[in-house]
């Protein structure tokens, strides 16, 4: 049964994330709180998450009142294309022309990909501008607060930390 599977995945992911937490230094940091807090946390839910599903099969012989799939009947393999060069070149350039440029870069291929996978490509020249401004007004403030406010470094533009 698909469901069992799923079940089952969940636990295996979750006892291989808390195998892994094993290897992760426990010396407490900042608050009392040591590096392998959070993937214990995350091993354990994954973990107890796994076993109700497990359970709920045994019980119900599946997920309770499991409603058919939406959506279309395949993928849209050009969305997820313009989605995926999206995410690898966030990858590729974010060391080159700074998170700020390459977030936005990312942000406005990933909106050509969903809204192609919704059937609304829009290739007015001002969509593309709007979203490429709506992805700098993410990205930017995305930036500012890891770099001013939290002093973590993220690869800039410039070395002011603004850009």
């Amino acid at each position: 049964m698909p469901q069992a599977l799923v079940g089952a995945g969940v636990l295996v992911v979750g006892l291989g994330l808390a195998a892994g937490a094993l290897s992760i230094p426990s010396d407490a940091g900042y608050g009392g709180v040591g590096p392998n807090f959070l993937p214990w946390v995350v091993a354990a839910m994954l973990a107890v998450c796994g076993v109700l599903l497990l359970v709920e099969v045994r019980r119900d012989g599946g997920f309770r009142n499991r409603e058919e799939p939406s959506g279309g009947a395949h993928g849209d393999w050009l969305g997820f294309a313009w989605v995926s060069v999206g995410i690898l070149a966030n990858a590729l350039l974010i060391t080159t022309i700074g998170f700020i440029l390459s977030c936005t870069l990312c942000f406005v291929l990933a909106v050509r990909g969903f809204k192609h996978s919704e059937g609304k490509s829009d290739r007015n020249p001002m969509a593309w501008l709007r979203d490429l401004a709506i992805g700098f007004v993410i990205a930017a403030p995305v930036y500012w607060l890891f770099t001013q406010l939290l002093a973590i470094n993220l690869p800039g533009l410039t070395q002011t930390g603004w850009l």
